[in-house]
């Protein structure tokens, strides 16, 4: 018998400890739940113990099996770390995922900058609302609209969360929004992805509860459409300035009430794992990013 257990064992193994599923793991390794169990039997079957307890309905990991489990994971996962380390040493490529109203609202007129100072650099952009596996995803960085805590993630505040009322010039001047009580005769553009009506209402209108839920809403569960629905006259979106800036360069929008700004405990978040060395590409792709951010801050702040 060879002294190494079967590799691809492992791998099943690992996959299935951690997602509590031979499904899971199946989908993950892109392979059926039976070759899972499959292998799970064959590296049983090496280290002559049993892994999981098996009944009609559901799997369950033995005590050997969470034991076993809690050693070989960090080696498993060091292999990767040094295996990425290695292999992209020469690597001139940075992906990056972020929510596709940031990318499509804020960063998309920027990148060409960074690949203006750094040329050689591969740049690769997703967009995504879910959330980043890093250790699934063949992805070096992501920006994360949340609080900013999660124990895993090294995370720098790129963009603080803020709430502010945009609409189009002749939306405001055909209903006569002058004062944040006026928006009682407006329909309002409700992003469910960041809801912050309710409170932006009570807050700077002095609206009750009942006065709030009678104003004409439309609910929309794409930033990018509730703001363009502002820009074509559809009523009054609430979104974070950071998102509307442009289009409020162009004319397209005007901040109503600049002074009415809701301050939110949500923001945009530069994250990536904790435990994982940056290259040097992506290591610069960050630093120009924060400094992008920061720039942005300093001019709304002047």
């Amino acid at each position: 018998m060879s002294s190494y257990p079967p590799l691809n064992s492992l791998r099943a193994f690992e996959a299935s400890i951690r997602l509590n599923s031979f499904s899971l793991a199946a989908e993950e390794l892109n392979v059926t739940p039976g070759a899972i169990g499959q292998q799970i039997r064959k590296l049983e079957d090496w280290l002559g113990v049993e892994l999981f307890t098996r009944s009609v309905r559901q799997v369950k990991p033995t005590a050997d099996g969470l034991e076993y489990a809690a050693h070989i994971q960090p080696a498993l996962q060091q292999i990767v770390d040094v295996s990425q380390r290695l292999r992209g040493r020469l690597d001139q490529s940075v992906r990056v995922v972020m929510p596709p109203s940031f990318a499509a609202k804020w960063f998309s007129k920027r990148m060409a900058r960074f690949l203006i100072d750094y040329p050689s650099t591969s740049l690769h952009v997703g967009s995504s609302s879910q959330y980043t596996d890093f250790d699934r995803d063949p992805v070096d960085l992501a920006v994360r609209y949340f609080d900013g805590c999660d124990d895993k993630l090294e995370s720098v505040l790129l963009y603080r969360g803020r709430a502010a009322a945009f609409c189009s010039p002749a939306y405001r001047d055909r209903i006569g929004l002058w004062h944040p009580a006026d928006l009682a005769r407006a329909t309002l553009l409700n992003d469910i992805l960041h809801d912050w009506w309710a409170e932006w209402l009570g807050r700077f209108a002095s609206m009750n509860e009942a006065e709030i839920a009678s104003i004409k809403h439309i609910d929309i569960d794409q930033t990018s459409m509730a703001i363009e629905a502002a820009i074509h006259e559809q009523g009054v979106v609430i979104a974070n300035p950071l998102l509307a800036e442009e289009d409020v360069m162009e004319g397209k929008l005007i901040h109503l009430f600049p002074e009415q700004v809701l301050m939110v405990p949500l923001g945009y978040y530069l994250i990536h794992p904790k435990n994982r060395e940056l290259r040097g590409q992506v290591k610069l792709f960050r630093d120009w990013l924060l400094n992008e951010a920061r720039e942005l801050t300093l001019a709304q702040n002047l």
